[in-house]
């Protein structure tokens, strides 16, 4: 009797914390230092969010483990909607290809609420190498297999450049770099053929004539790059790296609270200013839905997971 005395009021309390929502601040988990590319777009879009939502958005880095860390913070935390993950593409479908325990599931520990936007790769080699296009360098690397190799700082890049060997038949080597600044430096300095990166980094080494882009790895060229070559117009294989970022919240956080949360992420990310901020990082913006959201992790992570086990890449 006392049990069916006390449900009603659970879940008119329930439901009364939906309603309320927010009604305090929101903190955001970042798996990655302050300055790098996630933590970056987190704070261009934030400010707006926090406007939208009525409540101050808190940034908190913990950097350290391809985003581990954060992700397993974030996945035990209260699914209340106040502790949310910018879980980027690493984290969410690249760590489980790679690791073979991870204290977290991507798609049973997190309620996916949308994609904040994504954004291609670009392969890049040194200005001084004899090659000016996709082409070219997979008939040198093909000429000098034991001799070509390529930089890269996270799971995202190697397993990118992996897939270009599997489906070009080349065999770069990998050399792991601490960061993408260091990754695209090892180029510049001809100390590796090439790297396959995020555009942020890039963008000075292109302008200066340091290095040359070949590429992008997105399915059309890239408003943001419009001089550089799909892979498959570069005469490369036909293929579409996207990287994304978006927001996530522990499992069992009511339905109703992501929504809301979506709601803004999706008004935000249409704002011309916002627009204007994330176009100049080559991200394209998105606010999805949670489940669309959903099915892109899951399909990229049986993608990545395939990429991995074909090239043995193994992180434990």
């Amino acid at each position: 009797r006392l049990a069916c005395l006390a449900l009603p009021a659970l879940v008119t309390a329930t439901a009364q914390a939906q309603s309320s929502f927010p009604n305090k601040p929101i903190h955001i988990i970042v798996g990655f230092a302050a300055g790098g590319g996630n933590d970056i777009i987190v704070r261009v879009v934030a400010p707006k969010m926090s406007e939208g939502l009525g409540q101050p958005i808190i940034v908190e880095n913990k950097p350290g483990a391809q985003s581990i860390i954060a992700a397993d913070y974030v996945a035990k935390a209260a699914p209340d909607g106040y502790t949310l993950f910018m879980g980027p593409s690493g984290a969410m479908t690249m760590n489980p290809a790679i690791y073979s325990k991870l204290p977290y599931s991507p798609l049973k520990d997190f309620a996916q609420i949308s994609m904040i936007g994504d954004f291609p790769l670009i392969l890049v080699v040194s200005s001084s190498l004899p090659v000016n296009s996709v082409k070219d360098l997979i008939d040198y690397a093909k000429a000098r297999p034991s001799d070509v190799n390529y930089s890269a700082s996270a799971a995202p890049f190697q397993l990118a450049a992996e897939l270009f060997n599997q489906k070009t038949g080349t065999k770069f080597a990998h050399i792991p770099y601490k960061s993408s600044g260091d990754s695209v430096g090892a180029v510049m300095a001809g100390q590796v053929t090439m790297t396959i990166m995020d555009p942020p980094p890039a963008i000075g080494p292109l302008k200066g004539g340091k290095v040359k882009g070949l590429a992008v790895t997105s399915a059309k060229r890239d408003p943001a790059w419009p001089d550089l070559p799909t892979l498959a117009e570069a005469g490369g294989p036909d293929i579409e790296i996207r990287l994304f970022t978006g927001f996530h919240a522990p499992a069992g956080t009511p339905q109703a609270i992501v929504n809301r949360i979506q709601q803004e992420v999706a008004r935000v990310v249409k704002l011309p200013e916002i627009r204007e901020r994330l176009d100049q990082m080559s991200i394209v913006p998105s606010g999805n839905t949670p489940g669309e959201f959903r099915a892109i992790i899951a399909r990229d992570i049986a993608k990545w997971t395939a990429v991995a086990k074909a090239a043995n890449i193994k992180a434990d």
